[in-house]
């Protein structure tokens, strides 16, 4: 079956942007107006006010009560209780999510804080990976399918391998198992040389998991603004957002 000519038509889909690194506030509004014009789902847009490195202050997320499929670019947030809670009442429904690079470490509360134990467990429970670290800013990833995930929906019409700008994420031993790895990210002139025995040079850098509340998640922990250009990512991600609301509604 053809994803790309299944409709979103009605669907809620609520694009997160938090974080002042990657430019989320400008390519995550570029992929919402694509699929709302291309498919005819119902965006939201949602950014850190006033501006993109205030990390106590994401507003709207009350919209997430009505949403059927989150997309997340999130980095070191503190937010405020009220605002951290719907986030939470979305997960623990179960519903799907997609997340982008950074979100691995979605937040950073002070120790003491009542919502400090989400610093980890929103990478490792939700999505399926914590921060660990990375090859270097100087370096690049060539992206390869995984063996054994050629024909995965998400990655129907994407090349067996591709250049992306992103430096590589040190990623295992996550994701858990029971994960579907989609693609590898083979790191290209790393920083790290000193320190490839302890980080292999090969990480996955995208895949499917059923977090610890029954949703479908799609996580890549690439994301550089430079891929948003690329036909290849842009597949990639209107191919995630397909199979996530596809699989929600045959639960």
């Amino acid at each position: 079956m053809n994803m790309m000519k299944d409709s979103l038509t009605g669907k809620h889909i609520v694009f997160i942007a938090g974080e002042d690194e990657y430019l989320s506030e400008i390519t995550l509004p570029q992929v919402a107006k694509e699929i709302s014009d291309g498919h005819g789902a119902r965006v939201t847009v949602l950014t850190a006010s006033p501006e993109p490195k205030e990390t106590a202050n994401l507003p709207g997320m009350e919209k997430l009560a009505s949403a059927d499929l989150i997309v997340l670019y999130l980095r070191f947030r503190e937010l405020p209780e009220e605002q951290f809670r719907p986030l939470l009442a979305y997960v623990q429904s179960g519903k799907p999510i997609l997340g982008f690079r950074t979100s691995t470490h979605s937040f950073r509360y002070p120790e003491g804080h009542p919502l400090e134990e989400w610093n980890s467990r929103f990478g490792i429970e939700v999505l399926g990976a914590p921060w660990i670290r990375h090859y270097g800013h100087s370096s690049s990833t060539d992206v390869s399918i995984c063996r054994g995930a050629e024909h995965h929906p998400i990655v129907e019409g994407l090349p067996s391998s591709f250049h992306v700008r992103s430096w590589l994420y040190h990623v295992l031993p996550y994701p858990p198992e029971g994960a579907q790895l989609l693609l590898n990210g083979h790191t290209v002139d790393p920083e790290l040389k000193e320190q490839t025995i302890n980080a292999p040079r090969i990480q996955p850098v995208a895949w499917t998991r059923r977090n610890a509340w029954g949703g479908n998640v799609f996580m890549t922990t690439l994301g550089h603004p430079e891929e948003f250009t690329m036909p290849e990512f842009r597949r990639l991600i209107n191919n995630a957002i397909h199979w996530l609301l596809k699989e929600d509604e045959g639960r």
